[in-house]
């Protein structure tokens, strides 16, 4: 059967996909190390997510998400080396090593956060398109959260306002199937998310998400809408974490063999299938890009270990704006 998308866009995503699997797995190993301290929360098994989105977005669309971070800055853009750097606590990361996991930011790739309040990126993410609308520019934003987000009031109060004045926003639902170790069952009695979007009269739609492919058309489709003053969209993009919540969860909530059947979905494997079936690209060239991939990570993990502390003079900067953004003083 003939495919929608080229050799190119699949090569991209299995590379992207890639890179945020292998840098989770890394940042993973070392928190066990304890080279990274804190909190860490591992996108493994929700990478089509982020690479649909990419596909579907230009650059100067924002992203913003919650705590769940790393992997959709590394795609957004923000290099690998001050994403890794950033789980360090290095001032070479990309929020000078005073974020740490959860609150990972980039202006220049138009990524701002990274959120550690369950929901607040809600509000936020509707402001920032409030701001896109003002200034009368075409881009749209990209709010992620999660199934346990969903359950906030600002999300009610945020999605009235977004009808209201038509935003260019669309909300995006990674449900994961879990709000730490809660089932959606469990909280709610509308278990299908995207359903709360009809009380606003927006629409919304389920999608798969271990899809690049049908994340990118769903994404696509909602943010025409948006571009072209047509307002918010709510998407529930049914994804799967392979970790548990963060690096102390015993995942006990959930069957081994509830595991083994969305690994059979994996997205990074299923892209990797199709270039190999469909394109018939040669194991050689699979091998090139893996390469990369591994050269990426490790000289990530380098340049965080050789970079330096922040110095004890950054501790009360940037507690309100930071400092190289002068545009917000004047």
């Amino acid at each position: 059967m003939a495919t929608k998308f080229s050799k190119e866009t699949y090569l991209y995503w299995y590379e992207l996909m890639l890179l945020m699997r292998r840098f989770e797995e890394k940042a993973g190993q070392l928190y066990g190390m304890q080279k990274i301290r804190g909190f860490c929360h591992l996108y493994i098994g929700q990478e089509a997510v982020a690479a649909g989105c990419m596909t579907a977005t230009t650059p100067e669309d924002i992203f913003i998400t919650a705590y769940r971070d790393h992997a959709m800055a590394v795609a957004k853009g923000i290099s690998a080396k001050s994403c890794m750097a950033e789980l360090f606590g290095k001032a070479t990361g990309c929020s000078k090593g005073k974020g740490g996991s959860m609150h990972f930011f980039g202006v220049k790739e138009r990524f701002f956060g990274g959120h550690g309040i369950v929901g607040a990126q809600i509000g936020t993410g509707a402001g920032l398109a409030f701001a896109e609308q003002y200034k009368g520019t075409e881009n749209v934003v990209l709010c992620f959260f999660g199934d346990g987000a969903a359950r906030q009031g600002m999300l009610h109060e945020v999605f009235n306002m977004a009808v209201l004045w038509q935003l260019p926003v669309v909300f995006i639902c990674e449900n994961n199937n879990y709000a730490m170790g809660t089932s959606v069952a469990r909280t709610s009695k509308v278990l299908d998310i995207y359903k709360l979007a009809d009380a606003y009269d927006m629409p919304g739609d389920k999608v798969d998400g271990m899809s690049p492919e049908t994340v990118h058309e769903g994404v696509t489709r909602a943010v025409k809408r948006a571009r072209e003053k047509g307002g918010p969209t709510l998407l529930e993009i049914k994804t799967y974490r392979y970790k548990g919540h963060s690096m102390s969860d015993p995942q006990k909530y959930r069957t081994k063999e509830e595991m083994e059947e969305y690994k059979l979905k994996d997205p990074v494997e299923s892209v990797l299938h199709k270039l190999k079936d469909d394109y018939k690209i040669a194991e050689k060239d699979i091998e090139v890009i893996n390469e990369r991939v591994k050269a990426q990570v490790e000289e990530a993990v380098q340049f965080a270990e050789e970079s330096p502390w922040p110095d004890d003079s950054e501790v009360y900067k940037d507690v309100y704006i930071q400092e190289d953004y002068p545009f917000i003083k004047d």
